[in-house]
């Protein structure tokens, strides 16, 4: 049995980033951006006005002075005279400035009379113009790898990046296993229980940028794991559910082993999840999770969404660690590392209650895990513990 740490790093070596692709910017938001781009123009590319008013020489705005109006300047339409001595321009916000013009004076600081106009209140001394370049200039970088947000959306278009490369989403192949399993909205035997994880992980995996294959349900038979296996053909990562222990009924890594698969470890010592297998099966990575509900989505959150991200290009990272302090005592943790659905309220955190594996009630109703190491001592109300959020 291995610890959570070398179970990560066993992972991670299985998880290679996947080949990079051109998308189009509209596509590209959540997506993780693979190669460095660079701005193919400046933003603003001229001096542009801030405010509705007139453009004017700064030297002449003086209270009570006097201009003759010459032209207009709107967004998208510049005037395309120069400014000479007790001239000015009507211009509104994002009209570039005329030549010749080093202020904008709003318009309620002035009356106008036809052509021309007083200055009627202190201008003061802001220019009210945004000087070319002053958000960004051609040939700034934006890093990658980075996952796109709607921030990073916006400012790829003023940069004129219509097609972004990305890193390809790693599609997932998820396999349930047992007879006691029914999809949802079947009719259940007497003995059989509906079939969750498969939802809840993908719902997790695609939360993070994968794409997801939910694969029928492998009944506990050697030739039906084998023909759901062929149907994860062309999968970047098989996640089996289930099966993956040691008992009469639990033939995932025998029947994985006669296909091919080449295992890297089996067992963790961690609180749920302890029946964890990974290798890799014909080339492809596989991770065989716990049956148990709330097992499952806790390896999921552990192991899956850092190999996620690291086939995504992300690095090796593992899943955030936050410390937190406890608002409610916590009894003497066992030899195992635990990982317990918890509650975050107030900058404070407290278990959620019963932490059984097959509960996924007290999961649904949690937003962090609370990480204790083996052998934690007891907790009192103010100790700092180490948090992971649930997304």
């Amino acid at each position: 049995m291995i610890t959570v740490a070398q179970a990560l790093d066993h992972l991670f070596a299985l998880a290679d980033p996947l080949p990079v692709e051109t998308v189009p910017l509209r596509a590209a938001h959540g997506r993780i951006l693979a190669e460095t781009v660079k701005a193919r123009r400046t933003q603003p590319p001229f001096a542009a006005s801030s405010m509705d008013g007139y453009a004017l020489k700064s030297v002449e705005a003086d209270l009570h002075a006097q201009f003759k109006v010459v032209g207009e300047a709107a967004a998208g339409h510049r005037w395309t005279g120069t400014l000479g001595a007790g001239q000015a321009v009507r211009i509104f916000t994002g009209a570039p400035v005329p030549e010749g013009a080093d202020k904008v004076v709003i318009q309620e600081d002035v009356t106008r009379t036809g052509d021309l106009i007083t200055i009627t209140d202190g201008p003061g001394p802001k220019d009210n113009i945004r000087p070319a370049g002053v958000d960004f200039a051609a040939g700034m970088a934006l890093e990658a790898p980075r996952r796109l947000s709607p921030g990073d959306i916006a400012l790829l278009a003023a940069m004129n990046i219509a097609a972004v490369p990305v890193h390809r989403a790693p599609v997932v192949a998820i396999i349930s296993t047992g007879d006691e399993l029914v999809q949802p909205g079947d009719d259940p035997g007497p003995d059989q229980i509906i079939a969750s994880n498969t939802f809840g992980l993908a719902a997790m995996l695609e939360n993070v940028g994968a794409q997801t294959r939910m694969l029928p349900i492998a009944r506990d038979r050697d030739s039906a794991l084998r023909t759901v296996f062929a149907l994860a053909d062309g999968a970047d990562l098989i996640v089996t559910i289930g099966g993956a222990s040691v008992g009469d009924h639990d033939l995932v890594a025998g029947v994985a082993a006669d296909l091919g698969m080449e295992q890297s470890f089996y067992k963790v010592a961690m609180r749920p999840g302890k029946p964890l297998m990974a290798g890799r099966l014909n080339g492809t990575p596989m991770v065989g999770l716990p049956g148990n509900p709330v097992s499952a989505m806790v390896c999921g959150t552990v192991f899956l969404t850092p190999m996620i991200s690291a086939m995504l290009g992300l690095g090796h990272t593992p899943a955030a660690r936050v410390p937190l302090p406890l608002s409610a005592p916590l009894d003497q943790n066992g030899p195992r590392e635990h990982y317990m659905r918890s509650s975050i309220q107030g900058g404070t955190v407290q278990g959620a209650g019963a932490q059984d594996s097959s509960l996924l009630s007290v999961l649904a109703r949690s937003n962090a895990l609370i990480v204790r190491p083996p052998h934690d001592p007891a907790r009192a109300p103010g100790d700092l513990v180490d948090t992971i959020a649930l997304s």
